[in-house]
Order: C-alpha cells, then structure tokens, then sequence
C-alpha cells in the first residue's frame, strides 16, 4: 500500500473506530448486551468492508492502473453482494440488538465517508500530473540523472 492510500486509510479509520467505541457504550446503556453486541458487529462490519475495499483498490492502484475503475466497480458490487448476505443471515437474530446494529453501522459509513474525504483533500494528491511535470518530477526523484 502506499503512502497516501495509508495516510487515507488511517485517516478514516480512526474517527470510525472512535465513533464505534461511543456506540459500543451508548448500546450496551440502551440495550445491555445485546446492545453492545450490535454495536460491535456494525462497528465491525463497517470498517472490514470499508478497509478491505480500500486495501484491493491501492492495490490495483499501484500495479494496474488501468484497471482501478473496473476493479472499483468490482469491489463495490462484490461488498454490497456480501453485506447483502451477512444482512440476510442476521435477519431474524436475538443475539444482538438490531436497532442499534443499524445506527451503528449508518453512524460509522457517515462518519467513514466524511473522515475519508477530509484525509483525500488534505493528502494533495494529484489525480493528473502534466507531462512536462511528470518528466521533471522523475528526474528530481534519481537526483537528475535519466
């Protein structure tokens, strides 16, 4: 993964994690153990899904960058396919509180989605590097010397 893709990553995780650990508490206050169950499988699913997602797209990224939105798209469909899935296997539990699955899980994307767009503005990466740039940027990079 490179830098940036981690700086990102870091970036959105952290205040999901945090968002997470105040729904584990609120949960387990509203619901008991059940609560705190719910919360943490939304927690759970949340940043697995998201970071899994971002770990193959950087991966893509840095070896076929002509496949990034393909492969984008792909992960995309395969992530809501899986969390389609997991939703339906849940459907009808009594091991954790589904209400507060479901906050949860809406509190970490919202939280996940702004921390992730903050992290991508504040990296400065571009997303196009003139070719006149590109030349000088790699000759900086080896010193000068082609």
């Amino acid at each position: 993964m490179q830098e940036h893709d981690a700086r990102i990553l870091r970036g959105a995780a952290l205040p999901t994690a945090v968002v997470g650990v105040v729904a584990l508490i609120v949960g387990f206050a509203l619901a008991g153990t059940q609560g705190l169950f719910g919360a943490l499988f939304g927690l759970t699913l949340v940043i697995g899904a998201f970071a899994a997602s971002a770990f193959v797209i950087s991966w893509t990224g840095g070896r076929r960058p002509e496949l990034l939105l393909p492969v984008a798209f792909l992960v995309y469909t395969t992530k809501l396919g899986i969390l389609l899935a997991i939703l339906l296997l849940f459907k009808g539990t009594t091991a954790l509180d589904t209400d507060v699955f479901g906050w949860t899980a809406l509190a970490c994307v919202i939280v996940w989605l702004g921390a992730q767009a903050v992290a991508v503005k504040r990296s400065k990466q571009p997303t196009i590097v003139p070719e006149g740039e590109a030349d000088e940027t790699a000759a900086a990079a080896t010193g000068g010397h082609r």
